[in-house]
Formats: C-alpha cells, sequence, structure tokens
C-alpha cells in the first residue's frame, strides 16, 4: 500500500513540475485537503506560501469555535501543518469583510424568504477576493485550495471540471467564480478519492492526517440556525404568519419565515400532508405549501451569471440547482434580467438565494444565483 501511495504522491508532484519555482499560496483551512494540497506543491518545488483566513469572532461565547472549519484550532492546525512541511505560514484577518459579504446578507435572506448560500458568497468575495489580494501583495502567481475541482487549460484555455470523487465534488461552490480569478487558481486534489487524499496525509505524516471533516456552517458550528438569527437580531425573519395552500386556504400558523426553506417537508406539522414548502413571503409573512407533486419545479430564473465558458451549439446541457443534487437536462435562454434554465423533467424544489451551476458533461460552464422558481 504504501508503495501504492508513493506512486500516486509522484504522479501528481510530476504534473506540478511545470509551477517548480513558482510562488504559490497555499489557503490552508487546518483540513486534510489544504494540508496536503500544500504538501503536494512544497514537494514540486513551488515557492509554497501558507495563508489562514479568520472570519469569525470566535472567542464569543455562544461559538465555540470547535469542529467547525475556519475556527481558533483550525488555525493552530494550519500553522502546525505549515511548519511540519516548511513553508511560512500567515492568518489574515477578514471578519469585517466576511460580516459584510456573508453574515448581513445570510441575515437579510432569511428576513425576505430567500435560502442563502453562504460558502458559495465565501469563495466568491471573501476567499478568493481575499488570496489573490494577498498572492497580489507577496508577488505569487497563484493561490492553490484543497476544494475537489478539477482544473486543465487548453488553446482555448481554462476549463474546470467535477472532482473525480463524486461524493465530495465541489464545483457547485465555484460556479459563481469568475474566469480572471480561476485563472490562478489550482486544485491539486481535485483528481483524487477523498480516502487517497487522507492515505496521502499519512504518507506526508501530516499532524492532521485523522481529522475529522466538519459539516457545519463555519459560523454556526453546532448547527442552531435559529438561535444564530435571533442573537443577531433577525427580527423580520420571526413574524408570526398564515401557512396557506396555493389557493390561500390556511392551514396553519408559524412563527416566522426564518424557520423554514423551500423545499422542507420535515416539521410543518400540517393536515392532510405531505406538504413541502413553496413559497416564502416576507412581506406578508406567509408560508405556502403544496403537496409533493404540486411542489415539482420546471424552471428557475437566474441572475448574475458568471461564464468560465460559453457552451457550443448543440452541447447538451445540465444543471444543478441545490448542492445534492444530480445534474439535470435543461435548455438555457435568455430571461428579464438574466437567464433561464427549464428543465427536461421536473425536479424537486430549489429556492431564490441558491446557486444555479451549468455543466456541459464533466465540465462547469459558470453559474448565478437564483432569483425565481417556476
Amino acid at each position: 500500500m504504501s508503495d501504492e501511495i508513493a506512486n500516486l504522491a509522484k504522479h501528481i508532484v510530476d504534473g506540478l513540475q511545470p509551477l517548480k519555482g513558482v510562488r504559490v499560496i497555499a489557503a490552508m483551512s487546518g483540513g486534510v485537503d489544504s494540508s496536503v494540497m500544500a504538501a503536494l506543491l512544497k514537494e514540486a518545488g513551488c515557492d509554497v506560501v501558507g495563508v489562514f483566513l479568520n472570519v469569525w469572532d470566535y472567542s464569543r461565547d455562544e461559538v465555540a469555535g470547535h469542529g467547525s472549519c475556519c475556527s481558533l484550532d483550525d488555525s493552530y492546525d494550519a500553522r502546525r501543518v505549515a511548519d511540519h512541511i516548511g513553508i511560512p505560514f500567515y492568518a489574515m484577518d477578514m471578519r469585517e469583510e466576511f460580516r459584510r459579504s456573508v453574515i448581513d446578507p445570510f441575515i437579510a435572506d432569511y428576513e425576505t424568504g430567500r435560502t442563502p448560500n453562504p460558502c458559495e458568497r465565501c469563495n466568491r468575495f471573501v476567499k478568493f477576493g481575499a488570496l489573490l489580494d494577498a498572492a497580489d501583495r507577496l508577488q505569487a502567481d497563484y493561490v492553490a485550495t484543497g476544494h475537489y475541482v478539477r482544473r486543465a487549460d487548453d488553446e482555448q484555455g481554462l476549463h474546470l471540471f467535477k472532482g473525480s470523487d463524486a461524493r465530495k465534488d465541489q464545483s457547485y461552490f465555484l460556479a459563481t467564480t469568475s474566469r480572471a480569478q480561476a485563472g490562478r487558481i489550482l486544485f491539486p486534489v481535485g483528481g483524487l478519492e477523498k480516502d487517497d487524499t487522507r492515505r496521502l496525509a499519512r504518507y506526508y505524516h501530516i499532524p492532521t492526517a485523522e481529522k475529522h471533516e466538519s459539516q457545519d456552517i463555519c459560523f454556526i458550528p453546532a448547527g442552531d440556525r435559529i438561535a444564530f438569527l435571533k442573537r443577531e437580531g433577525a427580527s423580520a425573519g420571526f413574524r408570526p404568519g398564515d401557512i396557506v395552500d396555493g389557493e390561500g386556504r390556511m392551514l396553519g400558523r408559524h412563527q416566522g419565515i426564518a424557520h423554514y426553506t423551500l423545499g422542507q417537508r420535515k416539521g410543518l406539522g400540517l393536515p392532510d400532508g405531505p406538504w413541502h414548502v413553496v413559497g416564502l413571503d416576507g412581506t406578508t409573512a406567509r408560508v405556502v405549501v403544496a403537496h409533493p407533486e404540486d411542489a415539482m419545479i420546471r424552471a428557475v430564473e437566474v441572475t448574475d451569471f458568471t461564464w468560465l465558458r460559453l457552451p457550443e451549439e448543440g452541447e447538451v446541457l445540465t444543471a444543478k440547482v441545490r448542492y445534492q443534487m444530480q445534474p439535470a437536462i435543461c435548455q438555457l435562454e435568455q430571461a428579464e434580467g438574466g437567464l433561464r434554465l427549464t428543465f427536461e423533467q421536473p425536479q424537486k424544489p430549489s429556492a431564490p438565494g441558491q446557486v444555479a451551476a451549468l455543466y456541459a458533461g464533466d465540465e462547469l460552464l459558470g453559474g448565478g444565483i437564483v432569483s425565481r422558481v417556476i
């Protein structure tokens, strides 16, 4: 097994040889994926500089930070890994930018009935923006991350593809990354299975090789979204209101639309179910529900679309409008204020505020933000 992993490491390192001597900022989160990424770049002879982004105040009593990404524990782990690999390490204070670009929109969305995607906003506005700024200051050509995304360049330029491990593919969260940003980002572990990444961590004797992954939102490590929103003053999201069906018939009452997300089917407590949430109105404080057969969607309208590559004529397109869904065949057309993606088959509900990621096969073409569900 050790020979197999050594050969795998050599294969990846050989592929990174064109970057030998090139300065690369390694975005280190303290997790296994980014640690292995940094170790591979270092072995390939890159001039690697580790950078950790401090985005949230984990000294607050109500947020312990343990087991989440980007916590104080993670900063300590990232520094330990950088010392082990033998690269310089810096921690950047990004709390103000994170509050402005991620936390405030997160709260506003739940007050108005949208369902935010904080990881996408963090990638687009905080991580890549800050890290590429740091790369400029440190005269680095690239930023590297531990995302499970593959990059391939040819005579037409940059192409991004789904990660080789379908269970860990993170291309969805990069769908709104600009082509200019993506052109300076490397994904050394994108072609790996997660189990192999873990084996490489052991091969390099990385101190955090056995560290568990966090599934929580980094600023809500306990997973209690409602407590967080109340603590942050999202009062408009907790106005009591009616739960109605598509005809406007009242089925029950609720204690605030912030308790619900589009597509939600559990915890509704309504008679004659099952029901799915299909509408949230921040103005009237109404929650609209429908039976499963009436809750399916056929199309979404998307704004702020960012293209990595324009589709070719006749290319079969697929889209994801939720992270966990399988890409579904769709048709693309212009709509007022953006694009419309119409699915060949009805899909489970999505929600305004979510990312719509567009693909051609395994290649990520781009993405935007769902503004309307049809």
